[in-house]
């Protein structure tokens, strides 16, 4: 549903669009819809968005926002992504109200995962 002055759509940069589509569907079970060589979406995961071929990066490093998923087996989670071929960039750390790591995904994009649970 279209909120309005909400935060509706969320778009990344993707050096290799496959390979996006594969670690994604791989690790978080989501679909996309091409349109063109160039683009990709999905919806219905939380926030719909996109990935558009680019050379660049979002990475918290570079000053881009931060997009944080949630997991009830955080341990878990982290497994799947690096056997899809994502890479740890800041292993499972407490903070205050849970636990996280931070991960890239095939492109590079930073992206973090949380819990309240440590497991």
């Amino acid at each position: 549903m279209n909120e309005h002055e909400k935060i509706n759509y969320v778009e990344f940069p993707a050096k290799d669009i496959e390979a996006t589509k594969s670690f994604f569907s791989t690790v978080f079970g989501w679909a996309f819809v091409d349109y063109g060589p160039d683009y990709t979406a999905f919806s219905n995961e939380g926030l719909d968005g996109g990935f558009f071929k680019s050379d660049l990066t979002a990475s918290t490093e570079n000053g881009s926002a931060l997009i944080v998923f949630y997991s009830k087996a955080l341990g878990q989670t982290q497994t799947k992504i690096e056997l899809a071929g994502g890479t740890i960039i800041k292993p499972i750390f407490s903070f205050p109200g849970g636990y996280r790591f931070h991960f890239g995904d095939p492109n590079g994009n930073e992206y973090a995962v949380w819990s309240d649970v440590n497991s």
